[in-house]
């Protein structure tokens, strides 16, 4: 058995982070316009400047053989306050897009929202924490269903809804100044896990023939020893991490070990007349998941935690994310000794999406994408215009080998979208991490950026990954040039 005759290879991009064109055409500004950027790295203004080479990326993507295309709509570019006044350009924008994607036979997998919250929505309710954000984000939803039924057959809700939530004590993504309490967090959560159920009620009835499902980030937690406290703490933090996301939006409850979580932390969840009724009625169609490696947990005792020494600290440093990580009475994250590693020195799963789609597909009984997965680092352009990322084809060819056994197991994989099509910038590191198999040519300057032609450059991933496509996951080991 091998990967299935209408399996959907492709990759995936965001509009925060590729797009750029921040002031053009009526858009209104993001959260991610206006935030404090990590030293030494570029904004999001100008990103990879896809909203000008649009036609270029894509063309690109078709000769790689791209079967779909994964990625977001601006809530800002449509809707320049986050609701009212609809932006005409905004929408043409997409259809353009959307027209280009089909022109080459490449089906768009679209994020409504991917972090990008609109700025205006973010004074006026202070984000997520606010319900009143239900009803705009469904009000965006409608716009985006109404104009696109047609062009788009599947959707994605929300992008990695969980890692705002488990990492947002000081906020993994923007480095945040002040700390969030738990009761802070799983209330934004549930009140998102709410808005998403009710956007895929609203998608069924306005798009019949469209397929909804999340886009949250999951892994599999591997105990750190045969100890069984560290086996019940691995089973606790899929719950914590993971689980309390689908199941609420697959069953429409939460798992009882994350209840007990919340009863040990002082949290207590707002919940309304009907929420529960309506997550529980809304059947998503497919779980898209981004996975870029698995956990490895060991037993925790209870203990308050104190993020005073954290305030201010970067973002990018390793040790900052490993104490958000840490979760009293649950679990903490270990090195795993058994992890590969790579030729350029770094250590990475390759079995992570055999295991967690196999995971997925035993707990929900759905078909899952794997809409992220990759490896970033430092590319170099040299002087002859190539770009050997030999270190990026080991990464996913040893991912994809295991990823065609976990389907031969039974995991239901209908498509795989790793990050990225195109460099882009990272959401902490700037455009010198890159993911892309297509290599963007500007560097953290944002002055240099407004002029820059930014040239597209194939890597030697590029060559590979079309190899990959060509053959349907056959061929993993020929040379790429």
């Amino acid at each position: 058995m091998s990967f299935p005759k209408d399996f959907l290879w492709g990759a995936s991009s965001s509009s925060a982070q590729i797009e750029g064109g921040y002031n053009e055409d009526g858009r209104g500004l993001s959260i991610w316009d206006v935030k404090e950027l990590n030293s030494g790295t570029c904004s999001f203004h100008y990103a990879s400047d896809f909203y000008h080479h649009y036609k270029e990326d894509i063309a690109l993507m078709a000769e790689m053989g791209f079967k779909a295309y994964r990625m977001s709509i601006s809530w800002s570019r449509i809707l320049p306050n986050g609701e009212g006044e609809v932006n005409q350009k905004g929408i043409d924008f997409y259809k353009d897009v959307f027209k280009e994607c089909y022109k080459y036979g490449i089906e768009p997998i679209v994020t409504i929202f991917h972090f990008d919250l609109p700025l205006a929505l973010q004074e006026k309710y202070g984000g997520w924490n606010d319900r009143r954000m239900i009803d705009a984000y469904l009000n965006y939803c409608k716009v985006l269903f109404e104009n696109y039924k047609d062009d788009v057959k599947y959707w994605l809700t929300y992008n990695e809804q969980n890692m705002l939530i488990f990492f947002g004590a000081l906020d993994m993504l923007g480095g945040s100044k002040t700390f969030q309490s738990g009761n802070t967090l799983y209330n934004q959560a549930h009140i998102q896990n709410v808005a998403q159920a009710k956007a895929i009620h609203l998608c069924h009835e306005m798009c019949p023939s469209a397929k909804i499902g999340p886009a949250p980030n999951i892994t599999t937690s591997y105990p750190k020893t045969c100890n069984p406290v560290d086996y019940l703490a691995a089973m606790n933090m899929d719950d914590l991490r993971n689980n309390f996301y689908l199941d609420a939006l697959v069953f429409g409850k939460y798992p009882q070990s994350v209840l007990r979580y919340f009863k040990m932390n002082d949290i207590t969840i707002d919940v309304q007349d009907g929420d529960f009724e309506c997550m529980e009625t809304c059947h998503p169609d497919f779980i898209g998941f981004n996975c870029y490696g698995n956990d490895t947990t060991e037993h925790l005792e209870y203990y308050k935690v104190d993020f005073s020494d954290m305030l201010n600290a970067d973002n990018r440093d390793m040790s900052y994310l490993m104490k958000l990580m840490d979760k009293p009475g649950v679990g903490r994250a270990s090195q795993n000794e058994y992890f590969t590693k790579g030729e350029d020195g770094h250590s990475f799963d390759p079995y992570c999406i055999r295991v967690t789609a196999r995971r997925l597909t035993d707990r929900y009984h759905l078909p899952v994408i794997i809409t992220e997965n990759g490896y970033g680092r430092p590319d170099v352009l040299e002087e002859d215009g190539n770009i050997h990322d030999s270190y990026r084809i080991e990464h996913l060819r040893e991912t994809i080998r295991q990823m065609e056994i976990g389907i031969e197991e039974g995991a239901n994989i209908m498509g795989y979208c790793p990050w990225s099509a195109v460099d882009l910038v990272s959401t902490r590191e700037g455009i010198s991490k890159r993911y892309g198999f297509i290599y963007v040519d500007r560097d953290e300057d944002d002055e240099k950026a407004k002029s820059s032609q930014m040239k597209r450059y194939r890597k030697d991933s590029f060559y590979w990954y079309k190899q990959v496509i060509e053959t349907n996951g056959e061929k993993l080991d020929m040379e790429v040039r």
